[in-house]
């Protein structure tokens, strides 16, 4: 006998609250190290990800919970807390793999790639999950999340700048390689049903011409509507003494 996959809900019909519960213990996670590692100096940078070295390596399942200051924690938690709601809200099924490998491909991306320095910060799986909700959305033409992405991407700062060597101090392999892992994961659980959809699908302009008109002519104003924003930066940061940490 088949199994019966369960039918997908609105929008309004699933609790939001209960899906932010495990993402907001995680942001209180992420500020309750900092407070501990500033309050008593524990200069916990030196757990971070320092590339090709042995020490370094812990810093792979460590780094995300290290931060610099306390701009550095809050521009990662807020994003934490709403990339993550979405992403239990959307695919409880899936938050916890995407969390998990965004997490352990950003860090290993960094320890094999980056330059030499201390690698701190969540950026790495922020990246992941914002990349991982966009592509998603995109694949399976959902307007909630690729609007909900955008407009993380218009509040938390340039992502797309983050991914490339414009700035000494970010981290920015860390964000390629969260993004990376965040967009690979969105094919590879692309047959993976959300358990919340649109009333309605997107439907491109090549799939126009092949099913006939649209059935309202106001979606294409609706997308133009949610394709701008503007990017600023993500704070993640990079020192490189060797003896201090590169920020992520």
């Amino acid at each position: 006998m088949q199994a019966m996959e369960p039918a997908p809900t609105a929008p309004g019909e699933r609790k939001l609250g209960p899906s932010a519960v495990i993402p907001a213990i995680i942001a209180l996670a992420l500020w309750c190290v900092y407070l501990l590692d500033h309050g008593l100096h524990l200069d916990l940078y030196q757990y971070g990800v320092y590339p090709r070295s042995w020490h370094g390596l812990p810093g792979i399942l460590c780094s995300p919970f290290i931060h610099g200051d306390a701009e550095h924690v809050l521009n990662n938690s807020i994003p934490v807390v709403v990339l993550g709601t979405a992403l239990m809200y959307f695919f409880p099924q899936l938050a916890g793999r995407v969390l998990l490998y965004s997490w352990l491909v950003s860090g290993l991306g960094v320890w094999l790639s980056a330059r030499p320095s201390y690698h701190i910060g969540a950026s790495g799986v922020v990246y992941g999950l914002a990349a991982f909700l966009f592509t998603t959305g995109v694949l399976r033409k959902q307007r909630m999340l690729m609007g909900l992405s955008l407009l993380v991407v218009f509040l938390y700062g340039s992502m797309l700048w983050g991914v490339v060597p414009l700035f000494p101090k970010i981290s920015w392999e860390s964000h390629f390689w969260g993004a990376a892992a965040g967009v690979v994961m969105a094919f590879a659980y692309r047959r993976i049903p959300s358990v919340v959809r649109d009333p309605r699908e997107i439907v491109w302009p090549d799939e126009e011409e092949e099913e006939g008109p649209p059935a309202e002519v106001t979606d294409a104003a609706e997308m133009d509507e949610q394709g701008t924003g503007s990017w600023r930066t993500s704070h993640s940061w990079q020192r490189f003494d060797p003896e201090e940490p590169a920020e992520r």
